[in-house]
């Protein structure tokens, strides 16, 4: 019968796959380190003080900080004041980019953050839980000249958080509180060249909209968008490991279907991992330079969810695959217990997906940490998806043990065995226990280099030689599982080698009439308890 290639490579041979599949992880981390830019750029800034005049009867719909068409400015609230023009007439204009610059669709997607310049005043205090109301507006163009088109208006809250660290007091009035910055708004693609923001902040005395939220001196935006060359860089890479993942599910599945069996579980589960690789590879990334495809953000959100859901799922199964005295194996009902926890917690960061970005398709603006509700939902989520985590990494750690603690007690009738036999069985149980190191080192780089990419630097300088560290992040860790499920389809692929055949040499120890399952590993029907039965029957005889 045949086994897995994994069963039957020399050491040398597995020694060489080891070492082209290193050199090719060596060669993501460099892409991202040495050839692409940083991932993510973030530009300032600083909202200009436009004064809605009525001119002729009619009121200008938007207004721009500069240019040929720039609206009438004021420098601060006191000019505001000291020509009595009140603060439902004051707009906060900003364009993006800057002047002489344009947005492109390299860029894929713009994320904003509002920061408030708000000055303490004895009379004028920030209010406990104060919430600032909001009218903002969107719009965008592709030349200077033409005129410019609503993309998104909207009416939003946001609770201040703000602190004043000196005392309250006359002599201190002026100081700026120093306040936490506000979600603002979220694009999923850069369609346009230009964009216009404006925001307003209405004053209802009576209804208590903005009274009690401080005198605002300034409002600031930071813009955060990918950048254009790390793009690129991005798209390559996707582009390049598409067909290479694509190729080798399909060689793989090629040779399960040319055995005389169907496929077993195990076999299943690498199969549906290599399609849901193939699934995140696919660069439909492309088209979003074309054409204005807002939800690319969340398509890649469910993408991402799918694979890790997936891989959760394979890691499960394969060491319950592998456990040698399970009765109950080949069937996926026998993995609810543990598969359930992963199914809840991935449908809960589904949930709060469509939640948060799925109404950003149609409101940019909007954000769930902006009312208490919302807050409490999203948190409520996200805590049930941590805890089946937690159960989940619970439940590996239980299944990883039980497969070593049976591993190294069948070890003990492997001396029974020929001298040749046993090297065989000895060399299949160290690649199974150096494929699950593997995988756990694969799953703690991915921890280690997430942590460190968000404590250090942006890059590091040898000489003249500049490393992005994020940039090296994400290919690397992206190269990475692509290669590890690239390995598991190529390994676990059925063997062209034939136990049945050349019995009669004796170099394994067994005559022609005994064609029993020789693997340590789940890639036949019947298991790999048949391999210690016949070691058990040998010692007896």
């Amino acid at each position: 019968m045949a086994g897995a290639i994994i069963e039957n490579m020399s050491s040398k041979k597995l020694c060489i796959v080891g070492g082209i599949l290193l050199i090719f992880q060596v060669i993501a981390f460099l892409v991202g380190g040495l050839i692409a830019p940083k991932p993510t750029s973030a530009v300032d800034y600083v909202a200009v003080k436009c004064v809605d005049v009525q001119k002729n009867h009619h009121r200008t719909k938007w207004f721009m900080p500069w240019g040929s068409k720039k609206c009438e400015k004021i420098r601060d609230l006191d000019e505001a004041m000291s020509r009595h023009i009140e603060a439902n007439d004051i707009v906060f204009s900003v364009h993006v980019p800057h002047p002489n610059k344009e947005m492109s669709p390299w860029f894929q997607f713009m994320l904003y953050v509002l920061d408030m310049d708000i000055a303490f005043k004895i009379d004028n205090q920030i209010k406990d839980n104060a919430e600032v109301t909001l009218k903002v507006s969107l719009a965008y163009r592709d030349d200077t000249f033409s005129e410019w088109k609503e993309m998104a208006r909207a009416k939003e809250t946001r609770k201040l958080k703000c602190t004043f660290k000196a005392l309250k007091t006359v002599d201190n009035e002026g100081k700026y509180y120093d306040c936490d910055v506000l979600p603002f708004m979220e694009i999923g693609t850069v369609a346009h060249k230009y964009y216009l923001i404006n925001i307003r902040l209405p004053v209802n005395e009576k209804e208590g909209v903005n009274v009690g939220i401080g005198e605002i001196k300034d409002i600031k935006l930071v813009g955060i968008h990918q950048n254009g060359g790390f793009t690129k860089v991005w798209f390559a890479m996707k582009t390049f490991l598409t067909p290479s993942i694509f190729i080798i599910m399909i060689w793989y599945w090629r040779r399960i279907t040319l055995l005389t069996r169907p496929p077993v579980l195990l076999e299943k589960v690498i199969f549906a991992l290599g399609i849901s690789m193939t699934f995140i590879n696919i660069p439909v990334e492309w088209f979003s330079i074309g054409f204005d495809w807002t939800w690319m953000l969340l398509f890649g959100d469910i993408r991402q969810g799918i694979f890790y859901a997936m891989l959760l799922s394979f890691w499960i199964i394969f060491c319950g695959e592998h456990m040698m005295d399970q009765n109950e194996r080949n069937h996926f009902s026998a993995y609810w217990k543990q598969v359930g926890p992963i199914a809840v917690g991935s449908f809960c960061l589904f949930i709060f997906d469509m939640c948060e970005r799925g109404v950003q398709l149609t409101n940019p603006f909007y954000s769930m940490w902006t009312t208490e509700v919302g807050t409490e939902l999203a948190m409520a989520f996200i805590i049930v998806a941590g805890i089946c985590l937690c159960l989940y990494f619970l439940f590996l750690c239980f299944m990883v043990f039980q497969v070593f603690r049976n591993i190294s007690g069948k070890q003990s009738s492997l001396p029974a065995m020929t001298k040749a036999r046993r090297l065989h069985y000895e060399g299949l149980i160290f690649r199974f226990k150096f494929l699950m190191l593997v995988t756990l080192a694969c799953a703690a780089m991915t921890v280690i280099f997430f942590i460190v990419s968000q404590v250090t630097e942006d890059h590091w300088k040898w000489g003249d030689m500049t490393v992005q560290g994020n940039s090296a992040f994400f290919t690397g860790i992206y190269g990475m599982w692509n290669l590890y499920v690239f390995a598991l389809m190529f390994l676990y692929a059925p063997s062209h080698k034939n136990y049945g055949e050349d019995q009669s040499t004796g170099d394994l120890g067994v005559n022609s009439g005994e064609e029993l399952q020789l693997t340590t590993t789940i890639t036949h029907a019947d298991g790999p308890t048949e391999v210690y039965k016949l070691a058990r029957k040998e010692a007896q005889e």
